[in-house]
């Protein structure tokens, strides 16, 4: 059986984008992950990536030249669109190939792709292990469900993402970097690749939850130590990678896995520098781990501080404070940690004085790196319930479930404050300019 699962994700860049940063730079892990799943059952898998291609012409003439007998499309919410367009041309292509959604989308709003005459399944939750016996079943010609229910695999029992799926696809379209992966940071040089070590988030943020509990359940499983090692050694001998992102929502919530990781990184051999996402609590709450985390070869922190008010960071359920935020980055700067500063504008019930506040905490906190994005109302979540029940969503399409910062989300703010604030929030002051400049200027010369 041909199988050719397709990854829709143009809604940051569009066609031929191969390259351009983390949207247009970086593997799908889910099909990564679900590509030698399936070939276990005996199925032949290869990838159609719309962001390599110039175009729907050229997908559809991939689709007639490969003919498979199965499409898998992964789903997110900003992907509806092109995913439905992708699956459209599959079916006019040829009516009887077998098409399969699934992804975060799907499983949050199964109700909006299953009634669609272009999908025949719709696979809920996780799927390495409902997908391949899916195919099985075609395999011996029994019927399959439309909705397939999830069924959560052993993380260290399932494959290693298979990178050459992606990869390999992106040579054929021109895809000239050595590195596996698009390095983001001057931090992490290439070759570059970004690993999960675990699904699930024990936080109960609105913006976020419980849309999230839906796709991985109601607790956090996380891959051991040793099976991720195992892939840092594969990814070693295969690529030779000189740095890393963790991928997870957030590695540092559980302390033990991290310490055990850290021991074991480095009698591993390992030197490699890396980036991971935490929050300002945990930061604040174990500086001992911080402090450990920097021994072993952390260079980044990705930190959710998102408001600069404490009644905002109540309202999103962010279980976290501005005291918080300012403590985490004074303890990143004092070990060598980059700071990666996520934040929203734009919040439900948010005033533009807790705007200012926003950008007061960051001329303090001082990032290695801005992440602004105007408040988006994901499907699934609290905190889009509330914007619907309040009649606060200005989302017309899916392509605005995108989280960036172009475009006001919801009623109730200004668009020309907005963008003030967004520039505003991203201006560094005079004495952290001089600073900046100082540092820059004694790595480039005192260490020729």
């Amino acid at each position: 059986m041909k199988v050719t699962l397709i990854y829709p994700g143009i809604g940051g860049k569009g066609f031929a984008s191969l390259g351009q940063g983390m949207d247009s730079g970086w593997i799908g892990h889910g099909l990564a992950i679900l590509a030698p799943c399936a070939r276990q059952v005996g199925a032949t898998v290869d990838l159609i990536d719309l962001r390599a291609l110039p175009g729907w012409d050229a997908f559809r003439a991939e689709v007639e030249r490969r003919r498979p007998d199965v499409v898998g499309v992964s789903m997110m919410s900003p992907d509806y669109n092109p995913a439905m367009q992708s699956l459209a041309i599959v079916r006019e292509v040829d009516p009887n190939i077998r098409t399969c959604v699934g992804g975060p989308h799907p499983t949050i709003c199964p109700g909006e792709v299953q009634d669609s005459p272009l999908v025949d399944h719709v696979f809920i939750g996780e799927a390495e292990v409902s997908f391949p016996e899916a195919l099985r079943r075609m395999m011996l010609g029994e019927a399959v469900a439309k909705i397939v229910p999830p069924i959560a695999p052993d993380l260290d029992a399932i494959p290693f993402a298979d990178r050459s799926l992606f990869l390999s696809e992106w040579r054929r379209w021109g895809y000239g970097l050595e590195s596996p992966e698009t390095p983001f940071v001057e931090e992490l040089p290439p070759p570059f690749v970004t690993v999960i070590a675990g699904r699930g988030c024990m936080y109960n943020c609105s913006y976020c939850q419980p849309a999230e509990r839906y796709i991985f359940g109601r607790t956090v499983r996380r891959r051991s130590v040793a099976n991720v090692i195992a892939e840092l050694q594969q990814l070693q001998s295969e690529h030779r990678f000189r740095s890393f992102l963790f991928h997870d929502d957030c590695l540092t919530e559980d302390r033990e896995w991290v310490v055990d990781f850290c021991r074991a990184y480095r009698e591993a051999g390992f030197r490699q520098p890396f980036f991971c996402q935490s929050r300002a609590d945990i930061i604040v709450k174990h500086e001992d781990m911080v402090a450990l985390m920097a021994q072993a070869g952390l260079r980044g922190y990705l930190i959710g501080f998102e408001s600069g008010s404490d009644r905002v960071l109540r309202f999103i359920r962010k279980g976290t404070k501005v005291w918080q935020n300012l403590k985490a980055a004074e303890i990143c700067r004092k070990y060598g940690i980059a700071i990666w500063a996520n934040y929203m504008l734009g919040i439900p019930t948010e005033t533009q004085e807790e705007m200012r506040q926003t950008i007061r905490m960051l001329r303090r906190i001082d990032p290695d790196y801005y992440s602004p994005a105007f408040y988006t109302p994901h499907p699934g979540s609290d905190l889009y319930a509330y914007c619907e029940e309040h009649g606060l969503s200005l989302i017309t399409s899916h392509d605005s479930y995108r989280r960036n910062p172009t475009e006001v989300k919801i009623k109730g703010h200004d668009p020309a404050f907005l963008q003030w604030a967004l520039a505003e929030s991203q201006r560094r002051t005079l004495a952290n300019r001089v600073r900046r400049r100082a540092a820059y200027l004694w790595r480039r010369y005192a260490h020729p």
